[in-house]
């Protein structure tokens, strides 16, 4: 019998910058008799990575440039929140009133870069801060796993998450930025179907898949449940880049 397990990791302590988010990471585990065993998978919403390498980020201390005050009328959005932007940004793809959507320098389309304001400690009204991406999501889940593995014994997978709206489709979903120990897309091709039809162009964004789910129990406001444990996949290891979700700009007909 198939079975998947989702199980949010209870009592998960805010995170500020500094913080060992390994050490943490761990210490929650053990106080909540989750112990990883191989093949787990361990989700992490980026806010926590973020906060723990201190990606924060305070608008009176930006200085916008003549594009992001040129962008910030388009847009409507604040000038110092648009240089940020496309500080994080390769190119912007679409702009209106309200919405500025971009190409982030790690090659995913996303709103705003990913930057965010939510669930982000204000230390004043005239010191609005925000939070931008990990620099590096691939490292940072490469190093939490080499972290878990030596205290726990297990080989797991790691995802690092984040929520993105998409194109032609309403709401937001969770979606991978970084991994670690599997492949984020799972090649099928060449595989039978019941009928022996051989797939040609099956390949699974198994990473983002591994995501959404985690979304379910990660929530979007207070939950405080930013840690998942993944338990029945079973995916074979391998040490892929979350790169290989990216769409090739040749095959991208909406870039």
């Amino acid at each position: 019998m198939k079975q998947l397990t989702l199980t949010a990791v209870p009592d998960f302590p805010e995170v500020v910058p500094g913080d060992d988010l390994a050490a943490l990471l761990i210490d929650a585990l053990e106080r909540s008799g989750l112990r990883p065993a191989p093949g787990d998978i361990l989700a992490i919403a980026q806010k926590v990575v973020s906060k723990a390498e201190n990606r924060f980020a305070r608008l009176d201390f930006v200085v916008p440039g003549e594009q992001a005050r040129a962008v910030a009328v388009k847009t409507e959005k604040d000038p110092r929140l648009v240089e940020l932007i496309l500080r994080e940004s390769q190119e912007i793809s679409r702009m209106r009133p309200g919405v500025l959507i971009v190409r982030h320098r790690l090659g995913f389309v996303c709103a705003n870069a990913g930057i965010d304001r939510s669930n982000v400690p204000q230390p004043s009204p005239e010191a609005e801060t925000v939070l931008l991406l990990p620099a590096d999501p691939d490292r940072s889940a490469r190093q939490i796993r080499a972290r878990l593995e030596a205290h726990f014994g297990a080989a797991v997978g790691v995802v690092i998450t984040d929520s993105h709206g998409r194109p032609h489709r309403m709401g937001t979903e969770g979606v991978a930025i970084g991994v670690a120990g599997f492949a984020p897309l799972w090649d099928r091709r060449g595989e039978a179907d019941r009928e022996g039809y051989r797939l040609q162009h099956t390949e699974v964004g198994v990473a983002d898949e591994i995501a959404a789910a985690a979304g379910l129990l990660m929530g979007q406001a207070g939950e405080g449940t930013p840690i998942v444990l993944l338990r029945g996949l079973a995916l074979p290891a391998a040490d892929r880049p979350i790169q290989d979700l990216i769409r090739p700009e040749a095959l991208d007909l909406y870039r």
